[in-house]
């Protein structure tokens, strides 16, 4: 069932509040970057450390599921829309690459 991102974001706020995963945003960015390790450490294990083909697993779905769950916290403490931040970022990238790449070399 697909939603939009600012629905994702009231269910995990309501989830928070209703189970008082309360946090200092410090924590929740430290967190953050805790987690973006694991899909990477994730990764590096499906591929056993680059010496075969990747095998997707559901390890690293659950470690995505932990990054988008953090990075959405952080978004409703910071009172950002995710659906209006992503927005930007396409418009960002559509005109870097009318520049003739993706990177910010092209801003």
């Amino acid at each position: 069932m697909a939603k939009d991102l600012d629905s994702v974001q009231l269910n995990i706020k309501e989830f928070c509040e209703k189970h008082d995963l309360s946090a200092p945003l410090e924590h929740r960015a430290l967190d953050l970057v805790s987690e973006v390790g694991e899909v990477a450490k994730e990764i590096l294990k499906m591929s056993d450390y680059g010496k075969k083909p990747i095998e997707i697993n559901n390890d690293v779905r659950s470690e995505i599921g932990d990054v988008l769950f953090v990075l959405t916290i952080i978004a409703n403490q910071l009172d950002v829309s995710l659906d209006e931040a992503l927005a930007e970022v396409l418009q960002k990238y559509e005109k870097r690459l009318a520049k003739g790449g993706a990177g910010s070399e092209n801003e």
